[in-house]
């Protein structure tokens, strides 16, 4: 029996598979995000243990045979938050998250202080990385810097309660801004640069290694009987990516809190011009180029909640009844609630309706928010193919993808087909439990392991809604030009 963990933004994930892959139990538990001021956006670590050990608590009483036999524990999270230890593995501070936007300064000085920082990580500096939020604590909060033992990633706090150790893997770390990518190491001018040493940053494993042991006393608690090995783990995307059997040179959509998309490569390619990410993969030899937007569902879940909508589900429903007079009339939406990436990497941008007339109803705001994420997401394909790649098909992932309708306007728009598989929704819980059967049986090889999971759909690009929707996305980038200096 093999657990996965994924540690998301709005909710921890945990399911439990057998030696067939069969799900036997899954449970989930919300997660509060704090924005004490504008641009910010954190998490109390303390809060993830305690989601997590409710859903494995959960787990326990629904499955305690299943569970007792537990063998392998995989990790999955949020990439690019920075946890704060002291020497007595205490947590200084909340954790600044993927979308904390503070660090804006940092990153230009971080550049500064590193002239070869792009050839050595493969990527801009962006405010959302972890390394400019370490000077960001070094400028503003010096004493909780200076009291700083050890910098653990999310998902990898969750290792350090589980494991009592600090071990980071290399999908993870390629979001820090520490590791040379190309080498799968830790950069030391990058650590100096932000006052860091390798003393203070986990040892680092492949993400099907093994990566610790369950502490016996989680283990008495949980009714687990034998000794189990905790999997190096991965960032989300590159675990959805394993749990949908994504292979070298296919591709991933992901419409979760971000939207991200994610093509799997066996060679290192790095394109830091474009606003690409070049991440190492979670599985041993392989990378990731990635286009990421900082907010995809956390839009449909603002505008239902704006427009006093009963939930998402019902506002969907009513923009489908609109039918495709929507499409024509509704205004245009700039979805940078949080700033933005790929291509901008502009943390001052903002969210904007454009074209909002009398006859602007709920249903039109609701397909422009659709319309604007699918558009960000069209910003991500274009930067892949500037930097010579390319997506023939893409396994469509995240809470987003339980709506066909949001599925076949985003398929339109990139005019890429799109693939729903089983467990979509859980894609990186799916994943993290493929690494940890990895890590505990070595016997077993990636092709035996990650495999696609069953089809349920392929949705193909409308061409009828290409055709507009192409000529909408040219305005939609004008927009973004025209505001760029106004944000």
């Amino acid at each position: 029996m093999y657990l996965g963990i994924d540690l998301g933004s709005s909710e921890v994930k945990v399911l439990l598979l057998d030696e067939a892959q069969q799900v036997l139990a899954s449970a989930q538990a919300p997660l509060a995000l704090q924005r004490p001021q504008p641009g910010w956006s954190e998490q109390h670590p303390e809060h993830w243990w305690q989601a997590t050990c409710a859903c494995i608590g959960a787990i326990a009483g629904e499955q305690p045979q299943a569970l007792a036999a537990l063998r392998g524990i995989g990790l999955s999270g949020q990439m690019h938050g920075v946890v704060l230890l002291d020497g007595a593995g205490q947590v200084l501070r909340p954790a600044m998250l993927w979308n904390d936007g503070r660090a804006d300064a940092e990153c230009a000085e971080l550049e500064r202080r590193v002239p070869s920082l792009r050839q050595i990580t493969g990527n801009q500096a962006m405010a959302g990385f972890s390394a400019p939020k370490l000077l960001w604590v070094a400028r503003h909060q010096p004493d909780l810097f200076a009291r700083t033992a050890i910098v653990l990633l999310p998902k990898d706090y969750l290792r350090y309660r589980l494991t009592g150790e600090a071990i980071a893997d290399l999908s993870d770390a390629s979001g820090t801004l520490w590791l040379e990518v190309g080498a799968r190491d830790w950069s030391d001018a990058m650590l100096d640069a932000c006052g860091l040493t390798r003393a203070q940053v986990p040892r680092l494993v492949e993400g099907s290694a093994p990566a610790g042991m369950l502490l016996p006393a989680l283990a008495r608690q949980w009714g687990i009987s034998a000794a189990v090995v905790v999997a190096g783990g991965a960032g989300d995307n590159a675990a959805s990516a394993v749990g949908m059997g994504v292979a070298p040179g296919e591709g991933l959509i992901s419409l979760g809190t971000s939207g991200v998309l994610f093509a799997a490569s066996a060679t290192y390619q790095a394109q830091p011009a474009l606003g690409l990410h070049a991440f190492c993969h979670a599985l041993p030899g392989q990378w990731t180029q990635m286009g990421v937007m900082l907010s995809a569902a956390s839009c449909l879940r603002w505008v239902t909640g704006l427009t006093g909508a009963a939930d998402e589900a019902a506002l969907l429903a009513e923009v489908e009844r609109a039918g495709a007079a929507v499409r024509m009339a509704a205004p245009l939406f700039l979805p940078y609630l949080s700033g933005e990436r790929t291509p901008h990497n502009d943390p001052r941008a903002s969210g904007v309706w454009f074209g909002l007339r009398h006859d602007s109803n709920r249903a039109a705001l609701a397909y422009a928010v659709l319309e604007g994420v699918a558009f960000g997401l069209r910003d991500c394909l274009l930067a892949l193919q500037a930097a010579g790649g390319s997506l023939h098909s893409a396994a469509l992932v995240g809470g987003g993808s339980r709506s066909r309708y949001w599925a076949q306007l985003l398929a339109s728009a990139l005019d890429v087909p799109l693939t729903l598989h089983a467990g979509a929704p859980l894609a990186a819980a799916l994943g993290a439990a493929r690494l940890a059967i990895l890590a505990a049986e070595p016997g077993l090889t990636l092709a035996q392991v990650c495999v696609a999971p069953p089809l349920l759909q392929r949705i193909a690009p409308d061409p009828q809604w290409r055709e507009l929707l192409l000529a909408r996305h040219a305005r939609f980038g004008a927009l973004y030009q025209q505001l760029q200096q106004l944000f």
